[in-house]
């Protein structure tokens, strides 16, 4: 029989040796300086080996125990070898294992990323990380998405559900579930009443914000984005992680990948010659590295979610009034008084579009529209800027 002390003064050899403790359990020491726990064993007449763990995370009590439970398993008949793979491949179809696995294939932003592994980690793992996908049930969901609600957290116990059911998606396509549970939870979630996000959108309030952005003292990358946000009403994500290489300033575009798209398809944003004169001054001072807006922390991250909205309440308006979204908003309320097709402001926001087809369509036939457009609109936000007055938005033929 082994001791602990017998153990620790254990050394390692020019070649491996044996230190048994009885009824096939040993300790083998390697050249290297391994101290590796095995249990020599009978099954069906063949001799096989299994491991054990290593020492000292795997203390000798517990070498004896798990030894133990390997030969309860051979009392009943079965191999602890394969009990053992048995084991490993449920552990591989857990609700976390394959978790991890479908968030390793994303492409997320930064934020976004953060805010997956925060809903999995905090929200879904602790209850049922550690069921196989195939045993869950709609209860075993809801059961979790009931304890987000108890706080009030109606909408987080939403995205909650759908980021659980991309997870069970992804177990189907690959083999290891047969249905999404998810699908059955429709209607049984408190629905979340729909915000708009504050906007300014009276003209001569726009001309004051305008005017109070031109003002604003600070980094000269939050200044760029402040004064770009109007000017291209892209989503604020999108418009804080843009990427040098994504700009072809020559021919007046910006084009955002799919991967960085809230509907995952590519869009395109043409730069009014006012956008472009705000662009090249930037480049002259972060055009050397990915970003346009590189965080003051670090040039290897953009700057935060929270960088553009904590400029609008430092120039004066709330959170009530003005949001970074809400640029969004300002420009598709005002195009469409001025007259402007509402399907190619639609388009220019990069709403989904139902009809895949006649989205394409539209596109690609529509751009030299949209091209205009962002210009009048450039011009028009001019006009507010100068004076404040209302001045009818000019259109090119």
């Amino acid at each position: 029989m082994l001791t602990k002390p017998r153990v620790d003064s254990a050394k390692p050899r020019e070649k491996p040796y044996k230190l048994r403790d009885g009824e096939g359990l040993y300790l083998l020491v390697t050249p290297a300086g391994g101290r590796l726990w095995r249990l020599r064993y009978r099954y069906k007449g063949r001799e096989s080996m299994l491991g054990l763990g290593q020492y000292p995370e795997v203390p000798l009590k517990m070498a004896r125990e798990r030894a133990r439970d390997a030969r309860e398993l051979l009392a009943d008949g079965r191999d602890p070898a394969a009990a053992r793979r048995a084991e490993r491949g449920a552990q591989a179809d857990t609700f976390e294992a394959i978790a991890r696995e479908w968030l390793s294939k994303q492409h997320f932003e930064e934020a976004t990323l953060e805010k997956a592994e925060w809903t999995f980690r905090d929200l879904l793992f602790p209850f049922i990380g550690n069921k196989p996908v195939r045993e869950l049930t709609a209860p075993d969901i809801l059961g979790v998405l009931r304890r987000i609600e108890a706080r009030g957290k109606h909408e987080t116990a939403h995205r909650t559900r759908q980021r659980a059911s991309q997870v069970l998606r992804y177990a189907i396509a690959t083999g290891r579930a047969d249905s999404d549970p998810t699908r059955d939870l429709r209607g049984a979630l408190t629905p979340v009443a729909k915000r708009n996000h504050p906007a300014i959108t009276e003209p001569a309030r726009v001309g004051e914000l305008l005017r109070a952005i031109d003002g604003y003292i600070g980094d000269p990358a939050t200044v760029a984005a402040l004064k770009l946000a109007p000017l291209l009403f892209v989503r604020p994500g999108e418009l804080r992680g843009a990427q040098w290489r994504e700009f072809d300033l020559e021919a007046a575009e910006w084009r955002i990948p799919a991967e960085r798209m809230k509907m995952r398809e590519q869009h395109l944003v043409p730069l009014s010659r006012q956008a472009l004169a705000i662009l090249r001054q930037l480049q002259s001072i972060t055009g050397q590295g990915r970003y346009l807006f590189p965080s003051l922390r670090t040039r290897e991250r953009p700057i935060s979610e929270n960088t553009l909205g904590a400029a609008l309440r430092r120039l004066g308006f709330s959170k009530d009034e003005m949001t970074a979204h809400g640029f969004r908003s300002t420009a598709s309320t005002l195009l469409n008084e001025q007259g402007f097709a509402p399907d190619v402001i639609e388009l220019q926001l990069a709403h989904a579009e139902r009809d895949e087809v006649r989205g394409a369509y539209n596109k690609a036939q529509r751009l030299g529209e949209r091209r205009k457009m962002m210009q009048a609109w450039a011009d028009y936000l001019d006009g507010l800027r100068k004076s404040g007055n209302v001045v009818p938005i000019r259109r090119t033929a």
